[in-house]
């Protein structure tokens, strides 16, 4: 049976780019069907003394702008588009491209573009942020999962944070994995080694 699976990320977090590219390789050998869901991190630290990301200069609020009003014109498709043609522009090339080249890498009209440097989409990034980060906390961040444990009981948690792609059965298995965790009542927090380079 097709498992429906909602993946909340920021656009710029180079590690959550490597968990959505696991996600969408664990969808070719799992039934899963993937929903893509705007998370910021601007928001989430709004409120922070230190912002833990640095951006003092407002940046990544730009990005989720131009996702939302991508997802509204063009809904699930063109969102997915978008963030993958930004991931490989920015993550795997390694550059901070103008908006416009990446819409039209993802054959997006590129007057959306202007969306970055607007606050007209901002109530939309607020609702999509307050929906993942209401099934597990503000005390996480990019990326969130919620899924159902296949029995209809809901799971969602953050992450996995991982720096490389799991390829075919191994990426199969870490998803068997992160949802039989996931699904334990009380479950909270596991990690592994330091965090590495994500490697694309």
């Amino acid at each position: 049976m097709l498992r429906q699976v909602d993946f909340w990320f920021d656009p710029s977090c180079p590690y959550t780019w490597v968990t959505s590219r696991w996600l969408v390789e664990a969808a070719t050998v799992r039934p899963l069907r993937i929903r893509w869901h705007v998370l910021s991190l601007s928001v989430l630290n709004e409120h922070r003394d230190v912002d833990p990301e640095g951006d003092t200069e407002g940046y990544l609020w730009g990005p989720v702008r131009v996702c939302v009003a991508v997802e509204q014109r063009y809904g699930q498709p063109g969102l997915e588009r978008f963030f993958t043609a930004y991931g490989r522009r920015v993550h795997e090339g390694g550059e901070w491209v103008p908006f416009d080249e990446v819409l039209a890498d993802a054959g997006l009209p590129t007057e959306l573009a202007a969306a970055a440097e607007t606050a007209e989409f901002d109530e939309a990034v607020r609702a999509s942020h307050a929906a993942g980060i209401g099934l597990v906390g503000d005390h996480v961040g990019t990326p969130i999962v919620g899924t159902d444990d296949g029995a209809g009981n809901r799971v969602a948690f953050f992450g996995p944070v991982i720096s490389r792609i799991p390829r075919g059965e191994e990426a199969g298995r870490l998803w068997d994995g992160v949802v039989l965790v996931g699904a334990v009542s009380g479950f909270h927090e596991l990690k592994g080694m330091p965090a590495a380079e994500p490697q694309f």
